[in-house]
């Protein structure tokens, strides 16, 4: 393990500040000041885009083969974040798998209650499958919350009669809004960046009354069978593993195929420091053989 990059990292979260239960309107600025600071790599292009009249981002880098699609919701606890803010991550996965990325720029709470965010990134779905292009050339993938909103994306298409896509690619997954998970207090001091008092802030905010146990809001407690193949990353320093290891054994349990992969110290969504830290790098990498062999990218299918 790269001891050094990896206390870097967490000391860097730590100091900045950010209170993901604070009020959204003000952590949106902030949070989009964070996760924008990096500059944009200059192969990567960016593209506004809508898809079923839902905002959308489209990311490619240049010269990449583009013959898949990866559809990505972005983190923040459904109430912060925007394809924005996942630029750099997404760009790092396109650049990896040279399929294109289009992020969804999917509505938040409070402004927004479940299940708008759902139903956004279905009609999000739709779209790519009306356009024509074919399930097995599309994957979905988030992180965080929006992992969350990925797995719903699946629960809902599948209600809806649509066809699953070829895989799902779940980066720190958010996937039970009770907080149950054993990590929400067992990781609570090494986490530092994610606290179980945020968690359940966001999740009143999102719900609206709902019962948190909805399978479109919390998957975990879905029945998951004929999902596509599942890969599951986390780190091993973060109040939300539990979410990912339940994630995985309730797959396995309902005959899904699904890979998890846990990184030793690493913090929540630690892949979007993949500039700074080798585990990240090797992590996106490991996602992108995943996704490669499960997308005709690179082909002329």
């Amino acid at each position: 393990m790269s001891t050094t990059q990896m206390d870097k990292v967490t000391a860097l979260l730590r100091s900045a500040g950010l209170d993901l239960a604070a009020d959204p309107v003000q952590t949106r600025p902030v949070y989009r000041a964070m996760l924008t600071a990096a500059p944009i790599p200059p192969d990567v292009r960016t593209q506004p885009t809508e898809l079923g009249g839902i905002p959308a981002l489209r990311v490619n880098i240049d010269q990449a083969p583009r013959t898949a699609t990866i559809l990505h919701f972005h983190g923040g606890g459904y109430a912060v974040g925007s394809p924005e803010t996942s630029v750099n991550l997404v760009a790092n996965i396109a650049r990896r798998t040279g399929a294109e990325i289009v992020s969804v720029d999917y509505r938040l709470a409070p402004e927004h209650r479940f299940p708008a965010a759902v139903d956004d990134a279905l009609a999000a779905y739709r779209a790519l499958l009306d356009a024509g292009i074919a399930p097995e050339n599309i994957a979905v993938a988030g992180e965080s919350a929006g992992a969350g909103l990925a797995m719903a994306t699946l629960i809902a298409a599948r209600r809806a009669g649509l066809p699953q896509p070829a895989a799902a690619l779940l980066l720190s997954p958010w996937i039970d809004l009770t907080q149950s998970g054993d990590s929400i207090t067992a990781k609570a001091d090494v986490d530092p960046s994610m606290t179980g008092r945020a968690l359940s802030v966001r999740a009143v905010d999102y719900l609206n009354g709902a019962d948190p146990r909805t399978d479109l809001a919390s998957p975990l407690f879905a029945d998951l069978s004929g999902l596509p193949p599942l890969l599951i990353q986390a780190g091993s320093h973060e109040v939300l593993l539990d979410d990912a290891l339940r994630l995985a054994a309730k797959a396995a349990s309902d005959n899904v195929d699904v890979s998890l992969d846990v990184v030793a110290g690493a913090p929540h969504v630690f892949q979007a420091f993949a500039a700074v830290l080798d585990e990240a790098a090797a992590a996106l990498d490991r996602a992108a053989a995943f996704l490669r062999t499960r997308l005709t990218i690179g082909s002329d299918a």
